[in-house]
């Protein structure tokens, strides 16, 4: 079965589609710009020559057109038609209490749009990709697989909230987490590595990058997680606050006037590394800067190291003891730096890394130290890949 995977953003569209016999990457791509001056769609077919392509692409079903487009393309496609398509595939970033994939229908769709409030630069452009599939590939079944659906195995006092108990009830206010399938991809890949169940390990997951969430995973489930209510908690970010005092949000809006839309903006964009460094979002912007001396690009890299280490230790507590501690995602797989030193001093927890293991990018190693008792992996995520299989098996269950 070929299984084409969609993750639409405000403005992009990336996807992979996959030959599940082995679970090869047929073609790659990507559309940016959508609706904005200067479109492009790039298409990487497997053994072929890129195909760049600028055009004017309005919306998301322009947008998934001229892919299927370069899909069934004579020189750079990868299939004859859309019929062998087996399926579509949809990267959903919040699906509240979905406990699992589920293939579309009315009522999935309508739910995906009443949580567009949580997650405003993905589950509305997710719907729209889901809209544009229908209108093209009417018979070709569909999938939504949700970040959010692997946290849902967390116990009620990991993700209920300290507010009134009615008002959590009513406005369905909860942690949901984020990145999940990102989480439950690199823990499964880890357990094979180690060569044990995940049901029988204590795991944290890593997951950082411009937006970042670590995980604490007991029982093959997700026992805690970083990010919240919305993908605003946990961690310092790319350009998002991470944990703050909620009495800052109401003392700023006192202060200076701001607006419920103001905060928001606030602390989701204006936020994080790039709030406190003055300098960009990018992590590697920041250690460049830091290695030209410049104070504020320090601060705003070791606030975020240090509130990963607090995550790190809070879960080594909760679960009772860490077999397997792995790092992914684009900081995660291509920073030393950042991996040196968020291990950094933890030996007390059986964490200890090995430099000259640690020097690796992009690819998956074990860098435990020798001796050390925790086992440490970097392990490059493959979101689609899952996404993929859940879409598979979906369709083949009927």
């Amino acid at each position: 079965m070929k299984i084409l995977v969609l993750n639409c953003g405000s403005s992009s569209v990336k996807y992979q589609l996959f030959d599940m016999a082995g679970e090869t990457v047929l073609a790659r791509g990507l559309v940016e710009r959508i609706g904005i001056s200067g479109s492009v769609l790039t298409h990487r077919p497997a053994g072929k020559d890129k195909l760049v392509r600028e055009a004017e692409i309005p919306d998301h079903k322009v947008a998934i057109r001229l892919c299927l487009e370069a899909l069934t393309d004579s020189h750079y496609g990868v299939i004859k038609d859309y019929n062998e398509l087996g399926a579509v595939g949809h990267r959903i970033v919040h699906g509240g209490t979905f406990p699992h994939s589920v293939l579309v229908d009315a009522s999935t769709k309508k739910a995906i749009g009443e949580l567009e409030a949580l997650a405003p630069l993905h589950n509305g452009p997710a719907l729209r990709g889901i809209e544009a599939c229908e209108a093209i590939l009417p018979h070709t079944p569909q999938v939504t697989v949700f970040d959010t659906a692997f946290h849902q195995g967390m116990p009620d006092y990991a993700y209920t909230y300290s507010l009134p108990y009615e008002l959590c009830q009513k406005y369905l206010i909860r942690r949901y987490g984020a990145h999940g399938t990102s989480h439950q991809y690199v823990a499964l890949r880890a357990a094979a590595l180690v060569g044990r169940p995940l049901a029988e390990l204590k795991m944290i997951t890593c997951h950082l990058g411009n937006g970042s969430s670590i995980t604490a995973i007991k029982n093959a489930k997700s026992y805690d997680t970083s990010m919240g209510f919305t993908p605003l908690a946990g961690l310092t970010m790319g350009t998002r606050c991470g944990d703050i005092d909620p009495a800052i949000v109401t003392f700023l809006m006192e202060k200076e006037g701001y607006t419920p839309a103001d905060m928001d903006r606030l602390m989701n964009r204006q936020s994080g590394v790039l709030g406190v460094s003055g300098v960009s979002s990018d992590f590697r912007d920041i250690e460049a800067a830091m290695a030209a001396g410049n104070e504020r690009a320090r601060l705003a890299w070791d606030i975020f190291v240090h509130t990963a280490k607090k995550y790190i230790g809070a879960y080594v507590a909760v679960l009772n003891g860490l077999d397997v501690l792995v790092f992914t995602a684009g900081l995660g797989e291509n920073s030393p730096e950042a991996r040196e030193a968020i291990c950094r001093d933890m030996d007390y927890l059986g964490i200890k890394i090995d430099p000259e293991e640690n020097r690796v990018r992009g690819q998956e190693k074990e860098i435990t130290a020798p001796g050390a008792r925790v086992r440490t992996f970097v392990i490059p995520t493959n979101e689609e890949l899952m996404i993929a299989r859940e879409t598979m098996a979906l369709v083949q269950a009927g």
